[in-house]
């Protein structure tokens, strides 16, 4: 059956899919920043029991989670980052970090890419900390 049939419109997929594009095209303007200031890209859009993650990045002997928000500013972008989220994405990078012992000899850091229409995407380096609480997070301009 039709989403017509049933009386949907269709455009809550549409929105959806609409959403899911403007994040895969954040993710990848975020990957591009992160490769042009010297990262390797491990890995992207990770799936863990404990959540997920968008960007996996080593320069050095630190290995980054990164967590890419897209928003209409680069305030409204982090504050979208909620504490839940990032606790979840700590427990993720654990997750991520037991299948791949090899980096648990990296010092390990939560990152935010900060994404917003026509601006080069602002890199947070040290974001927030393991228990989830914000860094010193007072550079974010509105």
């Amino acid at each position: 059956m039709t989403n017509e049939a049933r009386g949907n419109s269709g455009k809550c997929g549409d929105t959806r899919r609409a959403r899911e594009h403007l994040g895969r095209q954040a993710e990848t303007r975020a990957a591009i920043v992160l490769r042009l200031t010297g990262y390797r890209i491990l890995d992207r859009r990770v799936r863990t029991p404990a959540g997920a993650i968008d960007i996996v990045v080593r320069r050095g002997a630190v290995v980054a989670f990164v967590e890419v928000k897209a928003r209409q500013t680069r305030a409204r972008a982090a504050e979208s980052i909620s504490r839940t989220q990032r606790r979840r994405i700590v427990r993720a990078a654990t997750h991520y970090v037991a299948a791949n012992p090899r980096l648990s000899v990296l010092t390990q850091r939560f990152d935010a890419v900060l994404v917003e229409p026509r601006k080069w995407p602002h890199h947070i380096i040290n974001a927030w900390t393991e228990s989830g609480d914000w860094a010193d997070f007072t550079h974010v301009r509105r």
